[in-house]
């Protein structure tokens, strides 16, 4: 296996890598394309205590996942790829609240999510366009009309800062078909009671602390299917 700090480094110089927490939409900048490099498998923390335990070196310091009371099959695993995808490509299966990454040797690392009523708007294929450590998030015009609240978050006031608070959590990962955005992330969330379950709204929504690891693993350009069908569990 290769060393955790080793793996992020490499995968950060090689170029790094839907919408809010309750909202969708986001401000997008244009960014170089950066080719994609393949996954290499990292080794995962000996103990899920660990794996989603406090992290007071962020920028904003996350509190712990309750991770008991998320069901098992939605934590943080290795599992056999079932995806039929190509090593390095990034699978939602909607139907089964899952992200995989795919590896070499028929395995993929697994993630539960989260989806909402936008989640499952958009389907198909397209790649992650660039990543964000702690974004800020900024509604659409649109949004802000039905909901005078968020003005102060506008695009034309410069949307809200990144924290805690924030929509998009830790990291959000843009998701781009044919060089235009599609509106949809995949983002951190610390409501971890609605991983694995499908709310009001929202995109695709993932612990705090695996969408730090799905960041780190994948770099810019990552390939990456969005699909409705049910697909077989591991």
């Amino acid at each position: 296996m290769i060393d955790l700090n080793v793996s992020r480094r490499a995968l950060l110089q090689a170029g790094g890598a839907f919408a809010a927490l309750g909202l969708a939409g986001c401000a997008t900048t244009a960014q170089p394309v950066v080719a994609p490099v393949k996954a290499e498998p990292i080794v995962l923390p000996s103990a899920e205590s660990e794996m989603y335990g406090a992290r007071p070196e962020e920028q904003f310091p996350l509190p712990a996942v309750p991770y008991q009371k998320v069901p098992a099959r939605f934590r943080r695993q290795w599992v056999d790829n079932t995806t039929g995808e190509r090593p390095g490509t990034l699978v939602v299966d909607t139907a089964n609240h899952f992200l995989y990454l795919t590896y070499e040797n028929g395995k993929a690392m697994r993630y539960g999510v989260g989806l909402g009523r936008a989640g499952f708007e958009w389907s198909g294929r397209g790649v992650i366009q660039y990543k964000r450590k702690w974004p800020r998030w900024t509604p659409p015009d649109e949004m802000v009309a039905r909901r005078p609240d968020l003005k102060p978050y506008s695009i034309a006031n410069g949307g809200m800062d990144p924290g805690l608070k924030n929509p998009l959590g830790a990291r959000a990962l843009y998701i781009f078909k044919d060089g235009v955005d599609t509106i949809y992330r995949i983002h951190g969330s610390p409501e971890w009671w609605t991983i694995g379950k499908s709310v009001s709204s929202g995109c695709v929504r993932m612990l705090n602390q695996d969408v730090i690891d799905l960041h780190d693993r994948v770099p810019n350009r990552t390939e990456i299917l969005v699909i409705g069908a049910t697909m077989a569990e591991p």
